[in-house]
């Protein structure tokens, strides 16, 4: 299910990722360009130098970076680091009715002030009976194994809007969030209990309390078009979620 294509993109290689926000990238004419990353994770397991990495131009010539790293090639396999990106596609595949795990949602609205802890929810949409629905959507991408694990360092921001989602079930409403698996090569999610134990705590408390734990498999298909290269994001489905 393709929901959105970015187009006249670049390709490039990775040199070095630092200061979390920066990378060196060679481009294929040899120059060697600083790009920004949104990404503020780790990228553990997403990247080694020399991997093959695809860039976006940035839309006002005057900004300081003329690109911004969204994808990295890892064994045969495109693996999304744009963390802009998933808030995008899960709306986009909300208005389309493609989002697995929730049909039938209309009137989608994104990055709206909620809940006692003052957050904003990534998209809010009605469902056929017309309750309200919360979704939180994460950018999962660290691998162990042939899992993908959530968070890849410790994430009390993340654990706040999990109170936020329980809070909002309590009051009659739904929640979910959604682990967008922005890479192809596993086959299960857990959440990385090793990493952060208090997120872990409280996704269980949240899955036993009513919110809809969706790891969304997520396909990248990257082509080499007339006008550059192009990225298509594709939703594949459910990943079952395993306790390692």
């Amino acid at each position: 299910m393709a929901v959105i294509t970015r187009r006249n993109l670049v390709q490039g290689r990775i040199i070095s990722r630092y200061k979390r926000f920066l990378a060196d990238v060679e481009l294929a004419s040899g120059a060697v360009v600083t790009v920004h990353t949104t990404n503020t994770g780790t990228m553990k397991t997403c990247w080694e130098p020399g991997d093959r990495v695809i860039l976006e131009p940035a839309s006002n010539p005057d900004r300081k970076l003329p690109y911004t790293w969204i994808a990295c090639e890892r064994d045969g396999h495109w693996i999304g680091v744009d963390t802009g990106v998933p808030n995008k596609v899960v709306a986009e595949a909300a208005r389309q009715d493609l989002l697995p795990g929730i049909p039938g949602l209309r009137d989608v609205r994104t990055e709206i002030k909620y809940g006692a802890e003052r957050s904003r929810i990534d998209v809010l949409a009605q469902d056929a009976d017309g309750r309200s629905v919360y979704i939180e959507v994460k950018n999962a991408t660290l691998r162990s194994g042939d899992h993908v694990c959530f968070p890849d360092a410790v994430s009390e921001r993340g654990t706040k809007h999990l109170r936020e989602l329980q809070a909002m079930v309590r009051e009659g409403h739904r929640a979910a969030i959604v682990f967008f698996v922005h890479r192809d090569d596993v086959s299960a999610f857990d959440v990385a209990r090793e990493i952060d134990s208090a997120y872990a705590a409280e996704l269980d408390r949240a899955a036993a309390g009513g919110v809809l734990i969706l790891p969304v498999q997520v396909g990248l298909l990257a082509e080499e078009q007339s006008h550059g290269w192009a990225l298509t994001w594709a939703l594949n489905g459910l990943l079952p979620w395993v306790v390692r």
